[in-house]
């Protein structure tokens, strides 16, 4: 009976190792850095659009949804274009383009075959993946196709590279992380750690590391060359990448050097040269900008610069100029008291002098008045507060004070306490 049972479980026991095996060899693909970046920038990401969303009482779900349908629009075209311009890769056209995504959907243990295009690349040697509405599309481009069409090997690692961004996702989600991917270092490193991710998927495509290397290379050497390029001289060039202003314009770009992709695809056991460590220092003076790297992470640290001059100096010149009339209006205080005296003793509107007042406040600005309303003007750098008088005979002289804004000045200097 026991024996029986061992065997009945046997085959249990079989599947569960053959499928832990299988989520170690995958967990091997994502590059170590990715997962810890990965919950970081969620974290962060979830966090800030909840101080957003308090902050701006929940408005700024406004222009989320503003954006979402920007997004649509636009991705709809794109999508549109591919389907109406590019040829479909299906079993009846291009059968053998269409094996080698089949197959590296099994190596890599995707179920649904994505949609594949083939697209005039135009000398752009690329691919890419994109998601509209739940559905993924992987697009080729047709000058990576006719450059490896006699070492094909190489075009699984560009169509592993694209099913490696499906798989881990990294068509989903990113809106959480989006308050975060600007942030200077983070947003840059998390989207190099993807693309080594990658890189790793595409190798796993491919049957040597050396048909995956060379399909990096062409980025760098173009189709002809590539052919005849040294690929163990070309990993030699990472030495290169340790300067100063290399290191910097990486640590600032979201994709890494192809020297530095190249040799981790050719010699994954082996260290790469260390950055130098003060281009860090710069580089947090840089947000993320893209995949484009450096010149747009300057742009946008201008923008960023300007988008804070354009709030914080209004709202600091409305700060001064609250300042400057709050300290008028508690300076003419004696005033306000000696001539609501008067005028409850002898109903009649004083002048300074007849209420026994110089014109002139502590700071030596000169105060004028109406003989009529009694209404006194304070002269200010934020323009004229005016000390209005009202009638209330809950007050000890029947007169309360409030202020207004006068000639050159704006409402919304005037303190709460006596605008009120």
């Amino acid at each position: 009976m026991i024996l029986l049972l061992s065997r009945v479980n046997l085959p249990n026991r079989f599947q569960k190792q053959t499928v832990k095996m299988r989520e170690k060899m995958m967990d091997e693909l994502v590059y170590p850095r990715e997962r810890v970046l990965g919950k970081i920038t969620l974290v962060l990401g979830i966090v800030a659009w909840l101080l957003i969303l308090v902050g701006t009482f929940g408005l700024a779900l406004i222009y989320v949804l503003l954006g979402f349908i920007a997004y649509v629009f636009a991705q709809s075209a794109w999508v549109a274009a591919v389907r109406g311009t590019a040829v479909q890769i299906t079993e009846e056209q291009f059968p053998d383009l269409h094996a080698r995504f089949k197959d590296c959907c099994e190596k890599l243990h995707i179920d649904a075959v994505p949609e594949a295009y083939l697209l005039n690349g135009n000398g752009i040697f690329n691919a890419f993946a994109t998601r509209f509405f739940g559905r993924n599309f992987v697009i080729l481009y047709s000058d990576v196709v006719d450059t490896f069409e006699v070492e094909p090997d190489s075009i699984n690692f560009y169509i592993g590279h694209e099913l490696g961004h499906i798989r881990l996702k990294h068509l989903t989600g990113q809106l959480w992380r989006l308050p975060m991917m600007w942030l200077p270092l983070l947003g840059a490193a998390y989207s190099r750690a993807k693309e080594y991710s990658c890189d790793l998927h595409g190798r796993a495509c491919c049957e040597s590391a050396e048909t995956a290397a060379r399909a990096l290379i062409v980025l760098g050497a173009g189709p002809i060359r590539v052919k005849t390029t040294d690929i163990n001289a070309y990993t030699q060039q990472v030495v290169n990448a340790a300067g100063f202003w290399s290191s910097f314009h990486e640590i600032v770009n979201g994709y890494p050097w192809l020297t530095k992709r190249v040799w981790r695809i050719k010699t994954p056991d082996r260290t790469l040269p260390k950055r130098n460590p003060f281009a860090y220092f710069l580089g947090l003076f840089v947000p993320y900008g893209g995949a484009a790297g450096g010149g747009s992470g300057f742009l946008i640290l201008v923008a960023i610069l300007g988008v804070m001059a354009a709030v914080a100096l209004p709202a600091y010149q409305e700060y001064t100029n609250k300042a400057v009339v709050s300290q008028a209006w508690i300076q003419s205080a004696p005033t306000r008291n000696q001539l609501a005296a008067f005028y409850g003793q002898h109903q009649k509107v004083p002048t300074f002098r007849e209420a026994g007042l110089e014109e002139t406040l502590p700071d030596g600005r000169r105060m004028g008045i109406n003989s009529e309303s009694m209404i006194v003007d304070v002269p200010t750098k934020a323009g004229t507060l005016l000390l209005v008088p009202k009638v209330a005979p809950d007050e000890a002289n029947g007169i309360a004070w409030t202020c207004e804004a006068g000639e050159g000045m704006k409402p919304a200097a005037l303190p709460l306490s006596c605008s009120n």
